[in-house]
């Protein structure tokens, strides 16, 4: 299996461990793309024509309010990617995707995934991939109403302990809904709390 493949595999196997043959088939129908640091990969008020898989790098998903840009959605390295909004409805979002550092993705067009669509497991794959992100994403909202900020952060630590670091503090702070100097003292309180004997 090409190291493509190999990596959609892993990275989907958590929600639906389809054979190898099926993210064969996907990796043909989708390209390589590079992104620079902040570059703007779709625009607001734009129709969403291709989705991404991370292989390196991190994507953000914003919407602009009151001239500030908040950020609803911060993607890491093998996960998909992108204004599915736009992308299924194939309607005009106010969403803007963008790539938070030098990045390198996986790129699948609109057409494209209606062709996979039309064959037996990429309905499944799709069916899988749309229920699993309706769960993570009111898992979210969940989160959202009944976790502090604290804890939403030290759940990104536990997750991404490396990575983390290499996102600007304004987009976590604007995702966990709270100010730069109020996710200063959270990391600081966390440090100290590791460092203690």
């Amino acid at each position: 299996m090409n190291h493509i493949a190999s990596r959609l595999k892993m990275a989907f196997d958590r929600y639906y461990p389809a054979p190898e043959e099926a993210w064969e088939e996907f990796a043909r129908y989708c390209e390589i793309v590079e992104f620079k640091k902040n570059e703007i990969i779709k625009s607001p008020g734009k129709i969403e024509r291709y989705g991404y898989f991370i292989l390196s790098g991190i994507g953000g998903v914003f919407l602009e309010k009151e001239e500030k840009l908040v950020c609803l959605d911060i993607m890491f390295e093998d996960f998909f990617f992108g204004d599915y909004m736009s992308l299924i409805s194939r309607q005009v979002s106010p969403l803007m995707t963008m790539a938070l550092e030098k990045s390198e993705m996986l790129r699948i067009s609109a057409e494209n995934m209606d062709l996979l669509k039309n064959t037996p497991m990429g309905q499944t794959i799709f069916l899988f991939s749309a229920e699993t992100s309706f769960v993570e994403k009111q898992q979210q909202q969940i989160d959202l109403l009944v976790k502090t900020a604290e804890q939403r952060y030290r759940e990104m630590l536990d997750a991404q302990p490396v990575t983390i670091n290499r996102i600007p503090q304004k987009y976590i702070a604007s995702y966990l809904g709270i100010t730069t100097q109020s996710l200063s003292r959270i990391r600081k309180g966390i440090s100290r709390k590791r460092n203690l004997p």
